[in-house]
């Protein structure tokens, strides 16, 4: 049960942490960038990006994270983690709620977006792009936050199961 619990806390800390790191990325990077783009070059690339990102990869991640995080809890609580399980279940509310947030808005405004069709046949580009791009970093930003901070739980997790875990700790 130790190397379950171990193996699901390294994995759901990792795909936490490579979540975050995607969301952030376009908070600093991505976005600014883009922001610094033509209406037509913003639109398209976003659309594009939109399309490539849901590939299995991205979705094993942003969808496995979960599951992971949740069977991480369960067994903190019914094994050797106690001491972690608080931990483990902020970054679970963290993660649930970035889900929320993407699943009610990011994903509509990429679908808004996609449905606007190709850049090169959209009458009035400023006012698709102005409908979606500031909406959008706003939220992506709430998100990545919440990322981050579940990623940060679950690295505290890391460290307080850790310490349960050395001979002669408490719990162990």
């Amino acid at each position: 049960m130790k190397t379950l619990q171990t193996s699901t806390l390294l994995a759901a800390t990792l795909t936490t942490g490579l979540m975050a790191g995607l969301f952030a990325a376009f908070v600093y990077a991505v976005m600014p960038g883009l922001g610094r783009s033509s209406d037509s070059t913003m639109v398209e690339t976003m659309q594009n990006i939109n399309k490539a990102i849901v590939n299995p990869f991205f979705m094993l991640l942003f969808m496995g994270s979960l599951p992971l995080i949740a069977l991480a809890a369960f067994l903190a609580w019914k094994g050797h983690g106690r001491p972690a399980l608080p931990w483990l279940v902020a970054a679970l509310a963290l993660y649930l709620i970035a889900f929320v947030v993407t699943s009610a808005v990011n994903v509509p405004l990429n679908d808004t977006l996609a449905a606007a069709g190709d850049p090169r046949h959209i009458e009035d580009l400023a006012s698709v792009r102005s409908s979606f791009e500031s909406t959008w970093v706003t939220w992506n930003t709430v998100r990545a936050l919440l990322h981050t901070a579940a990623f940060g739980c679950l690295l505290w997790a890391l460290v307080v199961y850790g310490a349960a875990q050395r001979p002669g700790a408490s719990g162990s």
